[in-house]
């Protein structure tokens, strides 16, 4: 390895960094971690909507902002295994 990659540290942007960092390159954009937080966000609309879409607890759902994401650059963590799917990690591993 000739040098090591480091992404330095904009906004609340610490998702992307890790995994740019942890890969040693520019491979995660704030765009693509949007992507999978939208895809998050509707696999929960989609289980909330199981209990019934006139329940209370499903409306109160969908009037909160995204708890994968915000405008601020904050991606949750569920994001990050998404996210890495099409690397050869398996990011339990990476938690020891």
């Amino acid at each position: 390895m000739e040098f090591i990659f480091h992404e330095k540290q904009e906004g609340s942007l610490c998702a992307q960094h890790c995994l740019n960092n942890l890969f040693q390159g520019e491979y995660f954009s704030p765009v693509e971690l949007a992507s999978t937080a939208h895809q998050l966000d509707e696999e929960e609309r989609m289980r909330m909507a199981e209990g019934g879409v006139s329940s209370e607890d499903y409306r109160a759902f969908l009037q909160q902002p995204s708890g994968n994401m915000d405008d601020t650059g904050f991606f949750s963590i569920q994001d990050m295994p998404l996210s890495l799917a099409g690397f050869p990690v398996n990011p339990l591993q990476l938690l020891r």
